[in-house]
């Protein structure tokens, strides 16, 4: 028990103070609609700010419409009984309560609400003020228009708001806890969170690339200023689109996971084999769910080996060709909408369709390194606590081989363990050559390396 630290008393009576009023609220909803007495309205105030949902609604100033609603979809997760409560309180014989909407859950046992609890809540029966509501939802309210809280797709023929009302769970588990706690992957969100313990002078590159670099950097910092303070954001789309090419190993990933590192982002690297599917239609789901999930969360996504679903449209020859078109169209049009920066990664430029080039913000061309990259990359890579073989010229190596950053890596690893292996006491010449043969052959190259 000496690990567990409980919660500050102050954190505890602030969350009870605002169910205490959201239970509150419901009691004077109901007492209007089925008693039909006139009653004032309970008055919202926060009692502080030492728990991450007071301090959510009022860093963010939610109306006191917006904070019923954020109230009612957290309530199945801080006070899973309170709405059962208090149904039964006013309908103690179990009679169903049509007009209160809520469902049952699989395996939650309490009531779940849904978009017709909250328009009972919050608008009773009258029909004017529920429009008015359902308005505010589509257009007005900031955390429906954010998709923190949303109300679930329903079967065709049901309505709308018959949904569960619903808050997203990276908000509902930072609202609870305090945490984050980030997606996983699954077929559902099918990226996964990278990240990286190098810094930028780990990451040899040449200086034009890396001014490249820097003006997605800017982009990252500044957007918010130009979008917002500067009013442009309704003469520029949201977002900005980014193709790293080159070959493999020359510091695509690795880019993008010290752009998040440095700007503080999470940087998702998206799993193609489990976006792109061969029935129709799946694949826009895939990815419709990537993109909603990702909408407003201020995430990098990363699309690497982007060929296989970004490459180039084919001349339709039979339906396959057909879909697989509309596949890339709807891509580019979410890609489009999307107000965070979407990375994707090609061997060639080439490869890629023209439709997402031109909507390209930047292109950035990783080039394999020059002799003067490599030696910089041998020296960084290079373990310090042993020293060469005093035949190793490091000025020589890079020179006379071309490989990029990666191959240099598994070169390093290569030669240490043999080194280790051995018992010598510095690296040997004999171990690196082995490990470059070793990566040329890897590549189908043949290279003539004296051993």
């Amino acid at each position: 028990m000496s690990n567990i630290v409980m919660p500050d008393t102050r954190y505890t009576s602030e969350v009870q103070s605002l169910f205490l009023y959201l239970e509150q609220y419901i009691q004077y909803r109901l007492h209007i609609e089925l008693k039909k007495e006139v009653m004032p309205a309970p008055q919202f105030q926060l009692t502080g700010d030492q728990s991450p949902l007071s301090r959510f609604i009022k860093d963010n100033q939610l109306s006191e419409v917006d904070t019923v609603l954020l109230l009612l979809a957290l309530t199945p997760h801080f006070t899973p009984s309170l709405l059962n409560t208090i149904i039964s309180s006013y309908f103690p014989n179990g009679n169903e309560f049509v007009d209160f909407g809520g469902v049952k859950g699989k395996f939650h046992r309490g009531i779940i609400p849904t978009g017709e609890t909250a328009l009972y809540i919050l608008a009773g029966n009258h029909l004017e003020e529920r429009a008015a509501l359902i308005d505010y939802l589509n257009t007005g309210s900031g955390l429906f228009r954010e998709q923190i809280l949303y109300v679930d797709d329903v079967p065709k023929g049901e309505p709308k708001m018959s949904g569960k009302l619903l808050i997203d769970e990276e908000f509902s588990s930072f609202l609870t806890t305090g945490r984050i706690q980030r997606p996983k992957l699954s077929q559902k969100f099918p990226a996964k969170l990278i990240n990286t313990d190098l810094v930028w002078d780990d990451l040899v590159l040449q200086e034009k690339t890396m001014q490249q670099i820097q003006e997605i950097e800017i982009w990252l910092k500044h957007n918010e200023v130009l979008m917002n303070d500067w009013k442009m954001g309704n003469k520029i789309k949201p977002g900005y689109r980014v193709l790293f090419y080159g070959s493999p190993g020359t510091g695509k990933t690795l880019t993008a996971s010290l752009l998040g590192k440095y700007t503080k982002r999470d940087v998702y690297r998206i799993d193609l084999s489990m976006v792109i599917s061969k029935y129709i239609g799946e694949t826009e789901k895939n990815l419709s769910s990537l993109f909603d999930k990702a909408a407003n969360k201020d995430w990098i996504l990363f699309f690497d080996e982007a060929d296989s679903i970004f490459g180039k449209r084919t001349n339709v020859r039979d339906a396959h060709d057909k879909y697989a078109n509309q596949e890339v169209s709807y891509l580019l049009q979410r890609i489009e909408a999307h107000p965070g920066l979407v990375i994707l990664a090609s061997n060639f430029k080439t490869n890629i369709d023209s439709a997402f080039t031109r909507r390209f913000q930047t292109m950035i061309e990783f080039q394999v390194p020059g002799p003067e990259e490599r030696l910089h990359l041998w020296q960084r890579i290079l373990p310090e606590e042993i020293g060469l073989e005093n035949t190793i010229s490091l000025e020589e190596i890079s020179r006379k081989y071309a490989i990029t950053g990666a191959n240099i890596v598994n070169v390093v690893q290569y030669a240490c363990l043999k080194t280790i292996a051995s018992g010598k006491k510095e690296l040997q010449l004999n171990y690196l050559l082995e490990g470059l043969k070793k990566e040329y052959n890897k590549e189908g190259k043949t290279i003539k390396i004296n051993i």
